[in-house]
């Protein structure tokens, strides 16, 4: 396996911390040059120096994936170090929480400029390189997300959904070339410093919503995508359970994420509202993991997992029977 990773050229944005960071470590285990992007540029020579130490060649290019400009120059950069590009893997995002008329306007652009504009901008800017070479995999850390609504986090949800719609509709644009792949990857909630990075406009503390699993989980997606391309990928149980949880009762799927999120928000800890990474980034728990608790028991996986279940069984109930009744 390793060998399949070996002197591979990778570009990992949001290279800084949580996902982007265990998969930088994960992928310098298995040899790969590894081209690392972010805007804490301090932070990244970090990085490179710790992945060096486990044998990978490391390339650090500062750059806001919200700058077509930089976005094309990382390309260029990357492509010139090593004569070829082989994985491009879109992995920097934000948040931003909290009631959306009550949020700055900025705040929602932030976060579609980021999450939504900056993937697009590294298929943008790596894509003529890959028809150039006539290979290469461009990897999108989306999250499940992408097929769940997130209350609270409207533009957050409308990055993740719109994502989902573009690289399909790209996969569709790219039959052509065969040996280019598009891998979409649909986590579920990652125990990273994201959650503490957020631009919180709630006045409550924000915690992730269980399951939370181990970024590298993603990580490991992202090395098995390099080895096995295909289209998407679902680390991690839960994804699978949201996903199905949704395409049969999505109605069911939002009120009871609301409900649960407002019951949340009752009995947090009040916090100062910050616009957290959004517009500049942060000194602060620049690491892979969050320490975000609870995480799940065995047992409770098993009553979501049912609960899920459950739920989406009796939303496709009242789908036929309303369908039966005409009143669909």
């Amino acid at each position: 396996m390793e060998n399949q990773i070996a002197d591979k050229v990778v570009v990992i944005t949001g290279a800084s911390s949580g996902a982007g960071r265990a998969t930088a470590f994960e992928l310098a285990e298995g040899k790969a040059s590894l081209v690392l992007a972010s805007r804490n540029e301090a932070v990244l020579e970090e990085l490179a120096e710790e992945c060096r130490k486990i044998g990978s060649e490391v390339l650090v290019v500062p750059t806001d994936v919200t700058d077509n400009t930089a976005m094309h120059r990382l390309a260029v950069k990357a492509f010139e170090w090593k004569g070829r590009i082989d994985v491009w893997v879109n992995n920097a995002g934000v948040l931003a929480a909290g009631t959306f008329d009550e949020m700055p306007w900025e705040a929602h652009q932030k976060v579609i400029d980021t999450n939504l504009l900056g993937y697009m901008s590294g298929a943008h800017a790596v894509l003529p390189h890959f028809k150039r070479q006539g290979a290469g995999i461009l990897i999108n850390n989306i999250s499940i997300g992408g097929y769940v609504a997130v209350p609270f986090g409207g533009a957050y949800t409308a990055s993740k959904f719109a994502l989902r719609g573009f690289f399909e509709s790209l996969k569709g644009e790219l039959t052509e070339w065969p040996d280019i792949h598009i891998v979409d990857l649909f986590p579920a909630f990652l125990d990273t410093p994201g959650i503490q990075h957020a631009g919180n406009y709630t006045g409550k503390v924000l915690k992730p919503s269980p399951p939370v699993y181990d970024p590298r989980i993603v990580a490991r997606s992202v090395r098995a995508s390099i080895i096995h391309p295909k289209s998407t990928r679902y680390p991690g149980g839960a994804p699978w359970l949201f996903k199905l949880g949704h395409a049969l009762a999505p109605e069911w799927m939002s009120k009871i994420t609301g409900m649960l999120m407002k019951g949340y928000f009752k009995i947090a800890d009040p916090t100062e509202v910050t616009d957290g990474n959004l517009f500049n980034s942060v000194n602060f728990s620049m690491s892979t993991n969050g320490n975000s608790r609870p995480r799940l028991s065995p047992q409770t996986k098993r009553m979501i997992s049912a609960g899920l279940l459950l739920g989406g069984a009796f939303g496709l109930a009242t789908y036929l029977l309303s369908k039966r009744t005409g009143t669909v």
